[in-house]
């Protein structure tokens, strides 16, 4: 190993004791992966090794420093990522990434990108009228959308926000369930719900429901409409059917934009049904003015557990 060294002073003490974690757990994350001494002494933190290695450490500790200061915070799982992405030998420079904000939810909270993808993907969507993002779960596909979506409607880029997803049995029957149709499909419906009262607030939500400006339907609802001015969302696009699929993208109006959103491999489609959203990757990748983002699991905005499930099941099904 090569005695290149790099010391990072850092005066504030709530800003190191939170780069540290409790019993100093973030900094032996950063270490277990990286062959370089990291030594704390007081208020510096000090790393040891090749030139390349001790360079990409300290920029993983400057961004965790950076995000601390701006978030007020920092998680295991962003740490993880952050090593993650060095030993990807990925731009490491987050200042920009961290200033971006895409709403303010009603509590007052700040929405901003997370990840490097999460930031190309709210690229694509600004640049195109239509955008695919695709991915597993928990990397914000979905949230992120609603978010943009809201932000469009307030800078009345937009008139209306529609949401959608297909009501696709996934374990139960909508026959076995209690009420009527509505509230038969709701449950389908409930995330896209949860994101709407989270960035909205409940009471601002339902009188924009009411003045039919903001609308959650089933995929089915969709059909025979032409939706003019309109940022329109279809969540879980890997239950469609083909035919599903080409009826809502060509309900695109005028000064309209289309999000859809799914992951391929949780698709729960009858045997012989294909997924519309596994064709269409394929029948649109070469169209001007579509996007499609292709979300990592590093880009799991979730629990960290959330990561480590969906590898392991990976690993399990490449079994059989």
């Amino acid at each position: 190993m090569d005695n290149y060294e790099e010391t990072l002073l850092i005066e504030e003490q709530q800003v190191l004791s939170k780069l540290l974690g409790v019993h100093d757990k973030n900094l032996k994350l950063i270490k277990s992966n990286f062959n370089a001494n990291i030594l704390l002494r007081d208020n510096e933190i000090k790393i040891i090794g090749d030139k390349k290695t001790v360079d990409t450490v300290c920029d993983i500790i400057k961004n965790v420093i950076n995000e601390i200061k701006s978030e007020k915070d920092i998680t295991e799982q962003k740490i993880a990522y952050y090593v993650e992405m060095g030993k990807n030998s990925s731009d490491l420079d987050y200042s920009e990434l961290l200033k971006e904000v895409i709403v303010t939810t009603a509590s007052g909270r700040s929405i901003k990108p997370k990840t490097v993808g999460q930031k190309r993907y709210i690229d694509l969507i600004n640049e195109k009228d239509i955008t695919f993002g695709i991915g597993p779960a928990g990397t914000g596909k979905t949230y992120l959308a609603v978010a943009q979506a809201v932000n469009a409607f307030r800078k009345k880029e937009v008139d209306r926000i529609i949401l959608t997803r297909p009501a696709v049995e996934a374990g139960e029957k909508l026959g076995f369930l209690p009420g009527d149709l509505q509230d038969k499909v709701d449950p389908y419906l409930r995330p896209l719900y949860d994101a709407l009262f989270d960035i909205f607030g409940v009471d601002n939500f339902l009188k924009n429901v009411e003045k039919q400006v903001i609308e959650v339907a089933p995929l089915a609802y969709m059909r025979g409409r032409t939706l003019d001015s309109s940022f329109i969302i279809l969540d879980e696009a890997q239950n469609t059917t083909n035919e599903q699929m080409k009826m809502f993208l060509t309900r695109l109006g005028h000064g309209s934009k289309a999000v859809i959103t799914g992951d391929i491999t949780q698709i729960d489609l009858p045997d012989g049904k294909k997924s519309g959203l596994r064709s269409v990757i394929k029948i649109l990748k070469d169209v001007d003015g579509i996007g499609f983002m292709f979300f990592e699991k590093r880009d799991i905005v979730r629990h960290k557990l959330v990561q480590d499930i969906i590898r392991a099941y990976e690993q399990y099904e490449k079994k059989f």
